[in-house]
């Protein structure tokens, strides 16, 4: 008896499972869901992917993604142009936005770099960055807020020493322990780091 196979459903679950986090399962429930959406809903689902590759492109600037030359951060003359925050992705700017105590711009670096992965310093917009202090002698600070991970510290690391014979200051965020958290439960590179970040009260 042959197998039965849906060809058009297969290859459907096939692009959801090359998402990032997606497993074969979860790719099955969500090609099943596109399928059975209404057929308007479907298309304006579809075109939604469609516009948003035609449209969305890299600030010239920043290299934040934007459906402008120069996205509304780097356009907007109310903000900070001496400091410059560094981050690993949108998702980033997202989160540090939410937090409404920057009013800063930021580069985006579409990765960490990563030797064991492949990922190297002309893989990211290291060299945009770079470009940008050179031709921006307003630029007072340079903050790493890449993810405290073996990868993150090693960007931060590895710009920081790129940035500071141009004589521009480079932070870190402080990272600590989490509200919430009890510190039994905390990793020792955390709690460390937790340590030296402590502030007076």
């Amino acid at each position: 008896m042959a197998e039965y196979k849906l060809v058009p459903f297969e290859r459907l679950q096939e692009q959801f499972g090359r998402l990032p986090g997606i497993g074969p399962k979860t790719a099955a429930r969500l090609a099943y869901y596109v399928l059975t959406m209404p057929q308007a809903e479907a298309e304006k689902f579809a075109d939604a992917v469609v516009q948003a590759h035609k449209t969305i492109r890299y600030c010239k600037v920043c290299c934040n993604m934007t459906d402008q030359e120069i996205c509304p951060i780097c356009s907007d003359p109310k903000r900070d142009k001496s400091v410059i925050c560094v981050v690993e992705s949108l998702q980033d700017v997202l989160a540090l936005e939410k937090t409404r105590e920057l009013n800063i711009t930021y580069h985006v670096l579409h990765g960490l770099l990563s030797p064991m992965k492949g990922i190297m310093p002309d893989m990211l917009s290291i060299k945009e960055l770079m470009n940008r202090l050179k031709d921006h002698q307003a630029v007072k600070e340079v903050i790493m807020a890449t993810n405290p991970t073996i990868e993150g510290e090693a960007t931060a690391m590895y710009l920081s020493k790129l940035i500071k014979p141009l004589g521009v200051r480079v932070s870190r965020l402080a990272y600590g322990i989490p509200v919430g958290c009890n510190l039994e439960y905390t990793d020792e590179v955390t709690l460390t780091r937790a340590i030296h970040g402590r502030s007076e009260m």
